[in-house]
């Protein structure tokens, strides 16, 4: 069973919100990535989104790229970001872990592996959630059922641009969470609009019945907790990439921790000023 429900669940009886950073496995430094989980996780993580290392991230801002592109040209790949999962749960059995990425690395090792492997092996390493950012709803029911039937939630992505139709397909489908992707275009482009992400997470609520995080654009303690308003959990990544890019393997997980932790601290002093709508 994933942990990600119970743990959602538990921090809403708490009234608190979320807290989801995103890393991409093998970056800054190959073999610090377990590490800097770990740092993650003391800084406040509630949920860890492992970024898979793809040539062709389609929906990746230049920071998020960059992170990839290091990662791929230092050899990490599907099997070595299973293998970080792994090494993370030696000493983390609780906090979810999900994996994001592309459809390409998961077919490429269920055509080396056999049918179903993915699902598998990434229950087996200790995977909760996966979010495949070109896997659209009405084109992945086989893969939402390999997932199920292991423990695995199939997370979506919606937009601002999604439909009632669509985000009726993501609801009927969805477990753990959805993913709200707070402005139109990549990871880390434009500024964050409050006044959006406020109208179109009642609409999403309509019509999906598990919790609502929202990312893209949050870089800071002020903007996650403008989002927190009305989100159940906050996802940051480029800007906690941002700082392990120049920072050494020896410093890169606490410079981590440190950052999230302003996070942590921000969400849980409350949500910024102004009415919840």
């Amino acid at each position: 069973m994933s942990r990600i429900a119970p743990t959602l669940r538990s921090l809403q009886q708490q009234g608190r919100k979320a807290l989801i950073p995103y890393v991409t496995a093998g970056d800054p430094f190959a073999d610090i990535t377990p590490a800097v989980m770990r740092a993650l996780v003391e800084g406040g993580a509630d949920v860890i989104e492992l970024g898979v290392p793809f040539s062709d991230p389609m929906a990746d801002g230049p920071v998020v790229q960059r992170a990839g592109e290091r990662a791929l040209a230092r050899g990490i790949g599907l099997v070595q970001v299973l293998a970080m999962v792994r090494e993370f749960r030696r000493g983390d059995a609780k906090t979810p872990v999900v994996l994001m990425g592309y459809a390409n690395p998961i077919e490429r090792h269920d055509q080396r592996h056999g049918a179903g492997a993915f699902a598998r092996d990434a229950a087996a390493a200790g995977v909760d959630g996966i979010l495949v950012v070109d896997y659209p709803p009405e084109e992945c029911e086989s893969f939402a059922a390999q997932l199920k039937a292991v423990g695995v939630d199939l997370i979506f992505l919606l937009a601002p641009t999604s439909t009632d139709e669509r985000i009726a397909q993501v609801g009927r489908i969805a477990s753990g969470y959805v993913y709200y992707v707070s402005l139109k275009g990549v990871t880390g482009a434009g500024h964050l609009d409050t006044a959006s992400v406020e109208a179109m997470v009642p609409r999403i609520r309509q019509q999906v019945r598990v919790p609502v995080g929202v990312g893209f654009g949050i870089r800071d303690a002020e903007s996650a907790r403008a989002v927190a308003r009305v989100a159940d959990a906050v996802v940051i990544g480029s800007r906690l990439i941002q700082v392990l890019e120049g920072e050494s393997r020896d410093n890169a997980p606490a410079a981590a921790q440190a950052f999230l932790a302003g996070i942590r601290a921000a969400l849980d002093s409350g949500p910024a000023s102004g009415p919840r709508p």
